[in-house]
């Protein structure tokens, strides 16, 4: 057996997305990597799985499998279909994601889903997401972070999970950051289609912008930098639970 460390790999773009391709290449410089990943692009899937038609799969080539399911899918097939990895990964990643997942966007994103699912089996996890064209720049970055999170002894009870963005372009620096806020143009547009039936599209024109928010992820992209973020599976919010009570307790009509 192998005493390098195993690196499961998925991503929302796709199998064959340049960003998961170059992000594998660097992997295995170092690591025994091996890739589960969407067979088409499941972007903003968030963390979503498949209960109610069965999945197909396909061993693309050696150690690359492709799912027609969610980034999430992939992820938990990967643990837990028998012989498909030959032991539990010691590192999950997930991307490199053409385009930001800033702020909240980590709720919407198939990308985070997939770290996500990692961290929720216990294993340290990171979701990476390009802002440029430049891939093999940004997996180079990865191998470094990647190598990093392998040494860190992570906190009892709970696996480490990374968001990590890359800037528009050659990285000024790099930041510990918080998740900030993206404000969206949200709409829903009715069309007809070509036989007259109306049709529903959801969300306005392309982009975003940013609230102020003092060390977000947000404010370092805007500074040029790489951001890394660290993200909680708890989802308990501690701040109400007297509001919590308050429902809970007895009725006051």
């Amino acid at each position: 057996m192998s005493d390098r460390p195993l690196l499961l790999v998925s991503n929302d773009d796709g199998v064959d997305a340049p960003g998961i391709i170059a992000l594998r290449q660097a992997l295995a410089t170092f690591a025994d990597v091996y890739t589960v990943a969407p067979q088409t692009e499941q972007s903003a899937k968030s963390h979503s799985i498949t209960l109610h038609h069965p999945l197909r799969f396909r061993e693309v080539e050696p150690r690359i499998w492709a799912v027609d399911g969610t980034p999430a899918d992939c992820v938990y097939v990967a643990f837990f279909l028998k012989d498909l990895l030959p032991r539990r990964p010691d590192l999950v990643v997930s991307g490199i994601n053409h385009g930001p997942n800033l702020g909240n966007d980590v709720h919407y994103s198939g990308t985070v889903a997939a770290a996500r699912e990692g961290a929720l089996r216990g294993v340290p996890s990171i979701a990476l997401s390009n802002c440029s064209t430049d891939m093999e720049g940004a997996a180079q970055y990865a191998k470094r972070f990647c190598k990093q999170l392998l040494r860190v002894t992570p906190p009892k009870g709970q696996a480490v999970l990374l968001n990590v963005n890359f800037p528009p372009g050659p990285p000024k620096g790099i930041r510990a950051t918080r998740l900030g806020f993206r404000l969206y143009s949200d709409e829903v547009e009715v069309r007809d289609d070509p036989r007259g039936r109306h049709y529903l599209w959801i969300g306005g024109p392309g982009g975003a912008r940013s609230e102020p928010v003092e060390g977000a992820d947000t404010e370092a992209l805007d500074a040029g930098c790489i951001s890394v973020t660290p993200i909680s599976i708890e989802a308990t919010q501690p701040e109400h639970f007297g509001v919590a009570a308050y429902v809970a307790g007895p009725a006051e009509d």
